[in-house]
């Protein structure tokens, strides 16, 4: 079997493993990282969102091949020291979750949205989670935490 190598949050890491293997199995199984969650098994629901250089995927229908010598974020992953980030702390100071399953992959989505876009807009917000599902429909409470975090990250660059 492959021997993949990439760093998760930071921390190199290394799995042997099929090529096919989906990426989401290695992250919870090998690694023990159950933040990601396992959705649709089809990439549609984006509950297992991971970042891989930066960017959103769904983990679910990435190959472990896909990932080798990469950057991957979980959910584990953003809060640096036990701090949260803007986006953590505004999903829960909007309360914008109910059930809880698809709040990591949707914290990471809106990671990656307001890496590329600071200040966005209610239509580029709901565009840019556009593949997200909440099954508990939360999602003006998602755009409302959004928003407020776009005004937090501004805050901590000019405080700093």
């Amino acid at each position: 079997m492959p021997v993949y190598r990439f760093t998760v949050n930071g921390q190199p890491r290394t799995v042997d493993s099929p090529p096919s293997r989906p990426l989401l199995d290695v992250l919870r199984e090998d690694f023990g990282l159950t933040g990601v969650q396992y959705g649709c098994g089809e990439g549609q629901c984006r509950a297992c969102t991971v970042l891989i250089d930066g960017r959103p995927a769904p983990s679910c229908v990435t190959p472990v091949r896909n990932a080798a010598n990469r950057r991957i974020v979980t959910i584990e992953g953003l809060a640096a020291g036990g701090d949260l980030t803007p986006v953590q702390r505004a999903f829960l100071e909007t309360q914008a979750f109910q059930c809880g399953y698809c709040t990591p992959g949707m914290i990471l989505g809106a990671t990656a949205l307001l890496e590329r876009t600071p200040d966005p807009d209610e239509a580029q917000i709901r565009e840019g989670l556009d593949a997200h599902i909440c099954r508990c429909a939360g999602y003006p409470r998602i755009v409302e935490a959004v928003r407020l975090a776009a005004r937090l990250r501004k805050e901590a660059k000019s405080n700093a």
